[in-house]
């Protein structure tokens, strides 16, 4: 059964998800009004980026859904790591936007086309650089303090975004200072090696969830200090494992109990334990193997003494 916090947690990332996606779908529509006024493929370039941002908004939305369901059946551990799919499918969509934009600009320079409008065209621009430069960095800080793979995933792409759409600003108000149209397919074809690299970066960070990587440096040093506070009665603490799904960190390690202890005592220190876990490191879960002092390993690395 789920938390308070954990339901608090669900509803605002429910709602920053919809917040992408009205954001998405504003930056869609100043982008695109952009290209209309001038003509620019590199503008294009930027308004198709932010088609694939708003397909990805929706994708982060569903995942951030489908992770927030209880575990079943069929699924004892939860749906946590549907937000890794989420983030990689986000890598791909914009692997896929480079693509389209290079075939555009390759079009460019075989039909050399004329900027027309380009002060309208540079003010939308702006405006929605500045609009997805501000959600970024919201979805980037909030995801973290959340755990959410599917936010960092959408704000770092949308901070690749703002990047991109930055270098085309300043790149057509070049073009229009020394009248040379040739920079304007060359800027697409440089937005789309900066966004096939962002993407292949989105994809490996997420395929590391995927794998079951560990809880961060930081993490694992609080997960030592609370196994030493809270292991009282116990002889030492051994084979500590962390897997990170999602907002959700596992934790699993083998407990060393004097063998003339009782199970209800030994039994009683794993619950201490367990919850202090729990409360130190929020949305974990903690899993303790008991066993006798003949099991110690006082000299292995990774060993905690108690």
């Amino acid at each position: 059964m789920s938390s308070p916090a954990d339901s608090r947690t669900v509803r605002t990332l429910h709602v920053i998800g919809v917040g992408s996606i009205v954001v998405a779908l504003a930056v869609m529509a100043l982008k695109y009004w952009a290209y209309l006024v001038t003509g620019s493929v590199a503008l294009y370039s930027d308004a198709l980026e932010s088609i694939v941002n708003l397909v990805a908004s929706l994708a982060a939305l569903l995942a951030i859904n489908i992770s927030a369901r209880p575990a079943d059946r069929k699924h004892p551990f939860g749906h946590h790591k549907a937000e890794y799919l989420s983030a990689v499918l986000e890598g791909v969509l914009i692997i896929i936007a480079a693509v389209l934009i290079i075939r555009e600009a390759y079009d460019a320079f075989i039909t050399p086309r004329t900027i027309e409008g380009f002060g309208l065209g540079i003010a939308l621009s702006g405006l929605a650089t500045a609009l997805n430069g501000g959600w970024s960095a919201l979805l980037i800080r909030r995801g973290r303090a959340l755990r959410s793979p599917a936010l960092v995933a959408d704000g770092w792409h949308l901070l690749s975004d703002v990047m991109t759409s930055v270098g085309v600003i300043a790149g057509l108000t070049l073009a229009a200072v020394t009248g040379l149209n040739v920079l304007d397919p060359l800027l697409a074809v440089a937005v789309a090696g900066y966004i096939l690299w962002s993407g292949f970066k989105i994809i490996l960070s997420s395929m590391s969830g995927l794998l079951d990587e560990a809880a961060d440096a930081d993490i694992q040093a609080r997960i030592r200090d609370v196994i030493r506070r809270s292991g009282d009665g116990a002889l030492e603490a051994h084979n500590v494992r962390t897997r990170q799904a999602g907002r959700v960190i596992f934790i699993e390690l083998h407990l060393v109990v004097p063998g003339t202890m009782t199970v209800n005592e030994a039994h009683a220190i794993c619950d201490r334990l367990e919850d202090a876990l729990e409360a130190e490191i929020e949305g974990s879960e903690a899993v303790i193997h008991v066993e006798p002092e003949y099991k110690a390993e006082k000299r292995s690395k990774g060993t905690i003494p108690l």
